[in-house]
């Protein structure tokens, strides 16, 4: 090869390199930020009430405890209500969460009203 050729291949793959990654090549995670560790955690589509499978089942413990993150799988981008359980058995809804593929999404203390026991 000569000498432009190179230069050209290696320069195509040093910008390669530097373009981001497709969002959807990172995994949607909840995180949880609540002050209990949730046993259960469900999304429906927003105002349907059409709960899908619990996604706590995607940790090793089956629980999501404070601070820790959890893959979400099988829900596409969208936004949805979410219904957690936490080890207190505290029941709670939280309406119109903004899922993005790829991104984080986070529920706190603050956002859990009128959760019943």
């Amino acid at each position: 090869m000569n000498r432009a050729k190179v230069l050209r291949v290696f320069m195509l793959g040093f910008i390669a390199a530097l373009l981001p990654l497709d969002a959807s090549a990172k995994d949607t995670r909840f995180w949880n930020l609540t002050a209990n560790t949730i046993t259960s955690l469900q999304l429906s589509p927003a105002g349907r009430n059409e709960w899908g499978r619990n996604q706590a089942d995607n940790d090793r413990d089956g629980t999501v405890d404070h601070d820790e993150r959890l893959k979400i799988t099988e829900t596409p981008p969208g936004v949805y209500d979410v219904r957690l359980v936490d080890k207190t058995g505290r029941s709670c809804v939280v309406p119109n969460i903004q899922v993005t593929a790829g991104a984080v999404f986070t529920i706190e203390e603050k956002d859990l009203k009128g959760c019943a026991r």
